[in-house]
């Protein structure tokens, strides 16, 4: 990156597991996958309870009803660390949303990792906006205390209703008052929103963002959904979207920390194609 002399950010590279759920892989699975492409960090997804797919090996996600330890075991087996849980959790419905979030908080730990990464999700119909900003309050507060003893981040996204401002964000973020609160930034999702300028946008909430969801958008998925949706599960591969990458660098270049981008991509090849154009484009700013 062209600023990179004046960086103090140090940039990380790894892959959210969603890249292997349109090929049918189980976790395991994707992990090696994932090692084989070069990836040395990935960011897994995360349930509650037993999920028919994953329990025959054709889907990614991992149950956190099995031992915290076997997701580090199956990782060491590749040479691959956890760089963040996919922990998405409806924050609404706190009955669904502490514990996942609790359990993923303590799962990372576990794993040395230290990042959890959610959003709002779906506001029920029955609730107005006061009443949803006090449950996601109660949510967060319970789900806090849990990252505060294990200092691990729970990091928010742009993705939903109230998230897909700058200002809407950092209400989340703040409605708690925990410095394990802070936002992880989907390129992405701020980007299709079209309800502002994505990168005035990060400007606003970078000083709380210790996390970043690297997705692309292509032209294609542009012109057909953005302004009509707040977020998408995934993007095109790094560089071959509408992202401008140097100015999303430039902007978090600033930051004294180490800043993980993970890789929100639909396939396999476009993993491979996204780690080879990131590690290009962050130039000494990357840290391997």
């Amino acid at each position: 990156m062209s600023s990179s002399s004046q960086s103090k950010a140090k940039f990380k590279i790894a892959v959210n597991m969603e890249f292997v759920r349109s090929a049918d892989k189980s976790f395991e699975a994707g992990v090696k996958i994932a090692a084989d492409l070069g990836y040395r960090y990935i960011e897994p997804m995360v349930h509650t309870g037993w999920e028919l797919l994953s329990e025959v090996n054709y889907f990614h996600s991992y149950s956190m009803e099995q031992d915290n330890l076997l997701m580090k075991e199956i990782c060491d087996k590749y040479g691959v660390k956890v760089a963040s849980i996919s922990g998405h959790s409806p924050l609404m419905r706190p009955e669904a949303a502490v514990p996942r979030l609790t359990r993923a908080i303590e799962l990372a730990d576990a794993c040395g990792a230290r990042f959890v990464n959610t959003d709002e999700m779906i506001k029920p119909e029955w609730m107005d906006d006061t009443f949803a900003h006090e449950v996601m309050r109660y949510t967060l507060e319970r789900a806090a205390q849990c990252a505060k003893r294990h200092k691990v981040y729970i990091c928010i996204e742009p993705h939903g209703t109230y998230t897909c401002t700058a200002a809407g964000l950092m209400r989340i973020v703040k409605l708690v008052k925990s410095p394990w609160l802070k936002v992880n930034w989907d390129t992405g999702n701020a980007y299709l929103a079209g309800v502002e300028d994505p990168y005035k946008g990060l400007m606003k909430v970078r000083n709380s963002v210790y996390h970043v969801h690297a997705k692309d958008i292509s032209m294609q998925h542009s012109a057909s959904e953005r302004g009509k949706v707040t977020g998408t599960p995934v993007g095109c591969a790094c560089g071959d979207g509408v992202v401008d990458w140097q100015r999303v660098f430039r902007i978090l270049a600033p930051l004294d920390r180490e800043i993980f981008f993970s890789v929100e991509c639909g396939t396999i090849d476009q993993a491979a194609r996204s780690l080879a154009f990131l590690r290009k484009e962050m130039g000494s700013s990357l840290v391997e």
